[in-house]
């Protein structure tokens, strides 16, 4: 069951993300019919967590590149590279390109500098964790990339 209203559990023809609450901190899950997807969904719930979604213009590129030792491990550093990018450059994404070779992503995110009044950011993620991290597929094909995020 989502707790999004609006953002429900996909099946294989419908890719979405979603959170899911754990005690202080939050839970960021993306779902895609390919890896890329489900990176790129989970890059969504990241951002969303700080504000709508619908509220950010997705204008200005930024490349960021991660390697890992494993693709769970990417995970998180692409979630964390998003953190530090959004603090460095005062910016929300809504948008992303992700593009993974073995345990190597290279990613366009797009997105615009935070303006308070419009994007009335919630909270401040301080970085993806390794709890409850978990990228696999399920049993229809579906690939499932999730973390708690702190906040």
């Amino acid at each position: 069951m989502s707790s999004e209203p609006g953002h429900p559990i996909p099946d294989t023809h419908t890719p979405r993300w979603e959170h899911f609450p754990h005690m202080a901190d939050m839970g960021v899950r993306g779902y895609g019919t390919t890896l890329e997807e489900a990176f790129a969904h989970a890059a969504q719930a990241l951002n969303a967590v700080i504000c709508d979604p619908a509220q950010i213009d997705t204008a200005t590129p930024v490349e960021i590149r991660c390697e890992a030792p494993d693709i769970e491990s990417l995970l998180v550093d692409w979630l964390n590279a998003l953190v530090y990018e959004m603090a460095v450059r005062q910016m929300v994404f809504g948008r992303f390109d992700v593009r993974i070779d073995g345990t190597a992503l290279h990613a366009t995110a797009w997105g615009d500098p935070v303006q308070r009044e419009r994007h009335r950011p919630a909270v401040e993620v301080k970085g993806a964790t390794y709890t409850e991290l978990k990228v696999h597929r399920n049993e229809n094909g579906l690939w499932i990339a999730q973390c708690i995020v702190d906040v």
